[in-house]
């Protein structure tokens, strides 16, 4: 099944308004009347904004703004919230290929028809690269990676000195670490294979088994 991406025909408009969201007060929600009363931005050309920012999850279905919003609107984060709301609205380009903001004009272009299915010179697919174009130049992709995730998050290893100080250090992961008591002990475990002499004289064997007795078995 062929997907249908995101796009606006005045594709002019979208760095206007994003830069205007910038500037206004966040509103409790995004509506017509606040796109046009607020940012000024009236007529027809501007409403499809308000779906485009809904699939890049800068929007919730009811308008109202979220987080993402909220990352753009700080200039320190802009970049990376740009590139993960295109992330999110043209997921089927970024499934194809994962550095589909980096690519080319016309390599980029193939790409939508190849996702939409549309043909070459269909006005959507001209409007759909433009637009992705134009949000293109407010992303940081670079930046882009979400470590939200604790599932993501790097493993650590901490040492652990063992039986104070003067050991060497054992490593164990985070996890084990939290169900080490303040008394860490150290479990070492050895195979010992043993050429016994051949012998009549059970005093020999009673020597060597006394000897890994006093040696190797006392704590």
């Amino acid at each position: 099944m062929s997907a249908k991406l995101p796009y606006m025909l005045s594709s002019g408009l979208v760095t206007k308004i994003l830069t205007k969201i910038q500037e206004a007060r966040k509103p409790d929600r995004f509506t017509q009347d606040f796109l046009e009363t607020k940012l000024g931005f009236s007529g027809g050309s501007a409403r499809p904004i308000i779906p485009l920012l809904k699939r890049m999850n800068f929007l919730n279905s009811d308008g109202t703004p979220t987080q993402l919003y909220d990352r753009f609107r700080n200039i320190t984060t802009q970049g990376p919230a740009v590139a993960d709301g295109m992330r999110t609205a043209y997921a089927e380009l970024f499934d194809r290929n994962r550095y589909a903001g980096d690519l080319s004009k016309e390599k980029l272009k193939a790409l939508i028809v190849e996702v939409t299915g549309a043909a070459h010179d269909d006005r959507t697919v001209e409007a759909t690269l433009s637009t992705f174009l134009k949000l293109k130049e407010l992303a940081d992709f670079d930046a882009a990676v979400d470590v939200s995730d604790e599932d993501h998050a790097p493993t650590t290893i901490s040492p652990v000195v063992v039986n104070g100080a003067g050991q060497e250090p054992v490593y164990n992961r985070p996890q084990a670490l939290a169900e080490q008591t303040e008394d860490v002990g150290l479990n070492l475990s050895y195979a010992i294979n043993l050429v016994l002499p051949e012998t009549t004289n059970p005093e020999v064997f009673n020597t060597i088994f006394k000897s890994l007795k006093d040696n190797l078995l006392k704590k």
